[in-house]
């Protein structure tokens, strides 16, 4: 009882360390979803060029979501006329160059994992649509295409389906601060925190127990620890497979990157372990559903070598550079709560979040709830599609 009771203050000094961090992060994201409708996402996202790619990647970045919408949502994409690479583009930036994202990494472990994961995630999706580029062949498209077509769900698909953006037309800062715009903020904040809250949870339980009952000394000699260069070589491979094992996924699996980095796994390691939340298990088989078990095979093999490539980068050009940080700044939160900066900020966007869900459940929030797990493109007028 005593080792259950030490993990479970691990893990809720964790979440309180990180609470308001998530409430800025999903508020931002529902501020830009509320005004961006994602016909005009569509839209843009019509080829493979630089700029589209960049324009993708832009675009997921500000609509931060969980893994599996995320995964449901550049389905979505796809089957509307978005190109493929494109999709795939949005879908890496929504789980993995989102604020929150960058905001814990640098809180627990430095701001050189915040840079490292803003500089790893574009080089993934540059090697990705070069590799799409080299190795997607016309009929392994087509048959995806097809596959997706069929529609068959896979996770947080009523999510991923819906479109609360404000439907008023106006300037941006008009639609925004409109009722309506109100009423499409509280909406977003909230979906996405219903979406993301399982992940986060099971992420959270997960690096605490670890934290608490697994031996440093074993971690240390799983990563090479004490071994440089066997360390960095060997980092970026194991990593995406550690992500892969531990079914956590989204800003979930930051908690357990923590520990890994406590335990001995190389800079480039954790990145490329933070990076395949997009390659966990239940994914990987919503990925056999959407596109057909070939272009699962297909994206499980380029996404894990892109990811390992973008690992090395990160390792050898911050290791080059001098911006490695010591393993001893980084934290494992332990002290629960304390009258500090987190605590006023914590009790800040609490208030926020707060009055966000008091206005989602007064226009219609509890509705979108039962929907959340729905039919893909449901036709519920909800749905703003």
């Amino acid at each position: 009882m005593d080792a259950v009771l030490h993990a479970l203050r691990i893990t809720g000094s964790m979440t309180w360390e990180i609470t308001w961090v998530l409430i800025l992060g999903f508020a931002l994201s529902a501020v830009v979803q509320a005004v961006v409708r994602k016909s005009t996402v569509v839209a843009l996202l019509g080829d493979d060029r630089p700029r589209t790619l960049a324009l993708a990647a832009g675009l997921g970045a500000a609509s931060s979501s969980c893994s599996y919408a995320a995964v449901a949502l550049a389905r979505s994409l796809f089957r509307k006329g978005a190109h493929f690479t494109a999709a795939m583009a949005f879908e890496i930036a929504s789980t993995n160059l989102v604020v929150e994202l960058g905001v814990i990494l640098a809180l627990l472990m430095g701001w050189q994992f915040t840079a490292a994961e803003f500089v790893g995630g574009p080089v993934m999706i540059v090697l990705l649509a070069v590799l799409f580029r080299l190795l997607l062949r016309d009929r392994l498209l087509g048959q995806a295409r097809e596959q997706a077509g069929r529609g068959l769900a896979g996770s947080m698909e009523g999510h991923a389906a819906m479109d609360m953006s404000v439907r008023k037309e106006g300037s941006f800062s008009a639609r925004l601060f409109s009722a309506e715009g109100f009423t499409s903020t509280a909406h977003v904040f909230v979906m996405e925190w219903a979406a993301i809250l399982r992940d986060l949870v099971v992420g959270l339980l997960i690096a605490g127990a670890i934290a608490a009952w697994v031996p440093d000394s074993f971690w240390r000699t799983f990563f090479f620890d004490g071994h440089p260069l066997a360390s960095r070589l060997w980092g970026p491979l194991i990593g995406p497979l550690v992500a892969i094992a531990s079914f956590v996924c989204s800003i979930g699996n930051v908690p357990l990157a923590v520990v890994l980095w406590k335990g001995g796994i190389s800079f480039g390691g954790v990145v490329a372990f933070i990076f395949a939340d997009l390659l966990i298990l239940p994914i990987l088989s919503i990925y056999r559903k959407y596109y057909g078990l070939r272009m699962a095979a297909f994206l499980l093999g380029t996404f894990y070598g892109a990811m390992v490539v973008a690992g090395y980068v990160v390792e050898f050009v911050f290791g080059g550079l001098g911006l490695v940080p010591d393993r001893g700044s980084a934290t494992i939160p332990m002290e629960g709560v304390a009258w500090n900066y987190t605590t006023w900020l914590n009790m800040v966007f609490l208030v926020l979040a707060g009055a966000l869900l008091v206005r989602f459940f007064r226009t219609g929030g509890r509705g979108m709830l039962r929907m959340m797990g729905g039919a893909p493109g449901g036709d519920d007028p909800d749905l703003r599609d």
